[in-house]
């Protein structure tokens, strides 16, 4: 196998508005430029709440500068972190709220055929959790009225959640639709204190986008293999699936964010090569 390896934005160039994760507004060319140095495949690019309007994804002209700078760098966007729902989720009970939110997703999932995006990842986390059954209710009757459109350009959308593997199961099947996919954040899963072994047994090939972290039991980011998450046992056992989707570093950062960067770069790097999902010289 030879999986993409990629990036979240905001990952490679100083903190925005003193955020580490965030679209760089002003800076967000420049980090293709750094992720190419880097020797990376991909950049998985952030639709942020804030200055959602100044993104490239939503904006007039906008695709074509995603194009361009493609192009001249060598550098790919093939999944999309939406983090807007995050702050506006599709299941609100606001319903003014999911109103706009609805119409973000349609403009984005133009964007994302323009663009060839295989991925727009949906977080369901933390502020934006699925906590109860009335909110699961909601966001399936949202997500369910964009798959006649997702199921024929092929584009997947790739939730991310808190979720145990049963509930998360019974989530997609109420879905239905091969296009609603999952989203595995290794280090998420370990702060979670969920096994990962029985995730994947549960997801298999429904996971079609994953995030490399690292986290303390209950705890927040680290370097990678100072936390909880297990990456032998991750690796191991991805592996009897076939995964063919890209790996997105999401790891911790500092101020500076390169150097301490690549230094995880290699790391995982090697990980990679050993259980085979790509090749190094």
């Amino acid at each position: 196998m030879n999986n993409k390896l990629g990036v979240m934005q905001g990952r490679l160039v100083p903190k925005y508005q003193d955020r580490y994760q965030a679209f760089p507004i002003g800076m967000w060319k420049d980090e293709f430029k750094v992720a190419s140095e880097c020797g990376l495949d991909l950049i998985e690019f952030i639709l942020d709440f804030n200055d959602a309007e100044e993104s490239p994804l939503l904006k007039s002209g906008g695709v074509d500068e995603i194009k361009l700078t493609m192009k001249e760098t060598g550098v790919s966007v093939k999944t999309v972190c939406a983090d807007y729902f995050m702050e506006a989720p599709l299941h609100s009970s606001d319903n003014e709220v999911v109103k706009k939110s609805f119409s973000v997703l349609e403009r984005l999932i133009e964007a994302a055929k323009t663009l060839k995006i295989t991925d727009i990842v949906i977080p369901c986390v933390d502020q934006s959790s699925l906590e109860t059954e009335d909110a699961v209710d909601r966001f399936v009757k949202q997500v369910s009225k964009v798959i006649p459109i997702i199921e024929k350009e092929n584009i997947n959308l790739s939730l991310e959640t808190d979720l145990e593997p049963k509930p998360f199961i019974e989530l997609l099947i109420k879905i239905n639709s091969n296009n609603i996919t999952v989203n595995y954040d290794i280090g998420n899963s370990a702060a979670l204190g969920f096994d990962s072994d029985e995730e994947l047994s549960a997801y298999g090939d429904r996971i079609t986008d994953i995030h490399i972290k690292d986290r303390a039991l209950g705890g927040g980011p680290v370097t990678l293999g100072r936390g909880s998450a297990d990456f032998d046992k991750f690796f191991n056992k991805l592996r009897e699936f076939n995964y063919q989707g890209p790996f997105i570093m999401q790891a911790y950062r500092d101020d500076e964010g390169v150097a301490i960067f690549k230094n995880q770069l290699n790391w995982i790097k090697e990980y990679l090569r050993r259980y085979e999902f790509k090749s190094y010289q």
